[in-house]
């Protein structure tokens, strides 16, 4: 099981969020009251889909030998508050001499990133108040 820990003091809404020896900074925009100085909570949402299919298709490619020079990926992210669903919408780029089986065969390799599978399927969220 991978723990990630945050910790909010006084100063609106600086997090510093850490994961073993590595720490990052979420904070929410001026237009919310914080103050941009790192991503935003839907962001790194978002974040950690484009990070885990780019290293899951670089993993991939590198294992199959083939010429993936480079792997660019857009997702936005997109709360329908109304009808209750989020929607994240991935654009994936490559760069290499790859024919289409390839590309396609990169295609469905980019839903099999762990990330993409846990969001594809039903999540179950506990709470404990220490």
């Amino acid at each position: 099981m991978d723990t990630i820990n945050a910790h909010i003091g006084k100063e609106l809404y600086k997090t510093m969020i850490t994961a073993g020896t590595n720490t990052l900074l979420a904070d929410e925009p001026e237009s919310m009251g914080g103050q941009n100085l790192g991503f935003a909570p839907q962001e790194l949402f978002a974040s950690s889909l484009a990070a885990c299919t780019i290293i899951t298709l670089r993993m991939y490619a590198d294992r199959k030998g083939w010429d993936l020079t480079d792997v660019k990926i857009e997702v936005t992210f997109e709360r329908d508050i109304p009808a209750n669903i989020t929607k994240l919408e991935r654009k994936i780029e490559f760069t290499g001499n790859l024919d289409e089986a390839q590309r396609a065969r990169l295609r469905v390799i980019a839903d099999s990133c762990p990330i993409h599978k846990a969001l594809s399927n039903p999540i179950a969220i506990t709470t404990t108040i220490l």
